[in-house]
């Protein structure tokens, strides 16, 4: 069977330089870079610079020649009512796609190297792509993963703030769970993956620390509390959508003492 060596190295939130002494040593143990196009993905014009934001670490933090290949993200159907459904045939199809590059401009001994934004265990599919290829079987798939400065840490860094209050849990979630999540006794949440700002939707009093771009030249934060701030919120996170086309941001909300 083919063998082919992975690295799934952990990146970073955005900045060039938030990678760790680890990661720039993996990056210099690899061969060819996969890199995921987004731009491929219809709705998702204006995200080639993720790629180039990629190159961009290459150029800083590897010494040597190595290759980088794009491959077209799949497309994906965002219907919410089947978001499982959709996101584990998203996965299959993005397991096909690299599945495909390495067995096709990969050459045997090469070391291939996947550039995973944040932290490849925190709301990032890298793994479960790569164990997809793995489980197709026609690769004997080697891989690793070295880990990365999560938005999360970031977030925490750039607000300075400790992320638990003493003694006390942390709820990591999204924000299409975020309502559920507060329902459930929730008071202390990182939400990610939030496309419509659904703290926007809070009763009651909510501080909030909040940071889009993170790592980035365009980087925005605010923090206060939700009813004070959010208008402000809102136009940061619309600037940061015009900057780049996009918008990653991450945001910590704790339940308040006092009046909203």
């Amino acid at each position: 069977m083919t063998v082919r060596r992975l690295r799934l190295i952990g990146i970073g939130p955005g900045g060039p330089d938030d990678l760790t002494v680890a990661a720039v040593h993996a990056l210099n143990s690899v061969d060819v870079f996969l890199v995921a196009d987004k731009e491929a993905e219809a709705g998702r014009a204006g995200t080639g610079d993720l790629v180039a934001v990629r190159q961009e670490i290459c150029r800083r933090h590897r010494t040597g020649d190595y290759r980088v290949i794009a491959v077209p993200d799949p497309p994906r159907d965002r219907t919410p009512e089947a978001y499982a459904t959709e996101v584990r045939d998203w996965h299959a199809a993005r397991a096909e796609a690299y599945e495909t590059v390495l067995l096709d401009q990969v050459l045997e001994g090469e070391t291939v190297g996947l550039l995973v934004w944040g932290d490849p265990s925190l709301y990032d599919s890298t793994i479960r792509v790569v164990e997809r290829i793995r489980d197709r079987g026609l690769l004997d798939i080697d891989y690793d993963v070295i880990p990365g400065v999560s938005s999360v840490q970031m977030l925490a860094a750039r607000h300075k703030i400790v992320l638990n209050v003493i003694g006390g849990p942390i709820t990591i979630t999204t924000g299409r769970r975020l309502a559920e999540e507060i329902a459930g006794g929730a008071e202390n949440i990182v939400v990610m993956l939030d496309g419509r700002l659904a703290c926007s939707d809070l009763l009651g009093a909510w501080d909030i620390w909040w940071g889009a771009q993170l790592g980035t030249t365009e980087e925005e934060l605010v923090a206060g509390r939700l009813s004070d701030v959010l208008p402000e919120i809102e136009k940061a996170r619309a600037r940061a959508k015009v900057a780049r086309g996009w918008v990653m941001d991450t945001y910590l909300l704790r339940r308040a003492a006092g009046p909203s």
